[in-house]
């Protein structure tokens, strides 16, 4: 597992110095976000796949996957709803306008439920790590 997280760690290291190099290039952005969407499915993916695997091997499980569930349906509901409660002008450049709320509050939301997950993702990784050394 550790080999794995490595390998994907150096394609994701290999890929930000491509685009940095080539100046933020279209081909290099691109090549980024199609590297930022494997990432986010094989992470569901996975989440997924432990989490069903835990609750067959461990059925006392389930009372830790409906916490986590509901976890996620409250930091989601949370950033709906606190873009909903303003308005945010984003360029529409094709039809020389804005976007209008309902695209800017899904948007505003999916950038506020993934600076929570990164940042949950860090500091579990930390504290992981951390715990581990004082074993």
């Amino acid at each position: 597992m550790n080999i794995l997280l490595g390998v994907l760690m150096v394609i994701t290291l290999v890929l930000l110095v491509y685009a940095i190099a080539t100046g933020g290039s279209e081909a290099a952005i691109s090549v980024n976000l199609i590297w930022g969407y494997f990432l986010f499915v094989f992470a569901i993916a996975a989440a997924l796949f432990c989490a069903i695997f835990g609750m067959i091997q461990n059925p006392a499980g389930i009372k830790g996957a409906i916490l986590s569930l509901a976890l996620v349906i409250v930091v989601v509901g949370v950033s709906y709803f606190y873009s909903a409660s303003h308005t945010i002008n984003i360029v529409d450049l094709q039809n020389n306008g804005f976007f209008g709320h309902p695209e800017t509050v899904i948007t505003e939301a999916s950038i506020i439920v993934t600076y929570v997950a990164f940042a949950a993702a860090f500091i579990t990784a930390v504290v992981t790590e951390i715990w581990g050394a004082f074993k």
